[in-house]
């Protein structure tokens, strides 16, 4: 059987049975269990420092109505976070690698933004749809070109964090393959090639963790724009 360098991207299973629900629910083992102590471990009180100041940058741009949206968007957060960098260790499966799943949880949350826009201000967020000052002869064309803009923004978020992912797992594979391919016949080269491949590791961490914050953080500036 040939495997290709897309193979990682399927979904495990197990005798005919999807492992995806395990890879998405094990990142909540690795988090401490709570007890009756306010600070019971140094890795609590790290959870609980990470927490706030997450909690803190993803509450900047939201007024006080929007802060009922903190624990959502903080857990959000720390979910995306978690599974982007279990993804990377050796033979895992990052399930953010899958459109499928980032577009089910991008599209009921732009959903949620933009009914609560839609209840609590409905002038306003329609207004967004059409400029002040635009010429008449315009207005057609630029409610349908805000309307499309508005609708496939769940799209632009679940294809986004998709495709950095993909890339850069691909990346990991090609220059690994090319390592272990040139050990044998070229070790200068190969050293070479490995050092690079540190470097991009390193690299895809970085992204790991930039892609679930810029994730949430246009949510809530989506938000934002509905409250």
């Amino acid at each position: 059987m040939n495997l290709t360098f897309f193979d990682q991207f399927s979904s495990p299973s197990l005798l005919g049975i999807p492992l995806i629900l395990i890879a998405t629910t094990f990142p909540a083992l690795l988090l401490p269990a709570p007890n009756n102590r306010w600070i019971p471990s140094r890795l609590s009180a790290l959870q609980l420092w990470f927490i706030n100041l997450v909690t803190k940058q993803l509450m900047l741009p939201l007024d006080k109505k929007g802060h009922k949206w903190a624990m959502i968007l903080t857990s959000l957060l720390i979910f995306l976070l978690l599974i982007n960098l279990l993804g990377l260790l050796p033979y895992t499966f990052t399930p953010t690698t899958q459109l499928s799943m980032n577009l089910a949880l991008a599209f009921p949350l732009w959903l949620a933004t933009l009914l609560t826009g839609l209840r609590n201000q409905p002038s306003t967020s329609l207004a967004h749809l059409l400029p002040e000052g635009t010429p008449t002869l315009l207005i057609p064309a630029l409610i349908l070109i805000e309307t499309t803009s508005l609708l496939i923004r769940p799209l632009a978020l679940g294809v986004r964090l998709t495709a950095n992912l993909t890339a850069g797992h691909l990346l990991i594979q090609l220059i690994s393959t090319a390592t272990a391919a040139l050990l044998s016949t070229m070790p200068a080269v190969s050293l070479l090639t490995l050092l690079v491949l540190f470097l991009l590791t390193i690299l895809e961490v970085a992204v790991a963790m930039i892609q679930a914050y810029v994730f949430v953080l246009l949510l809530s500036l989506y938000l934002q724009e509905n409250i």
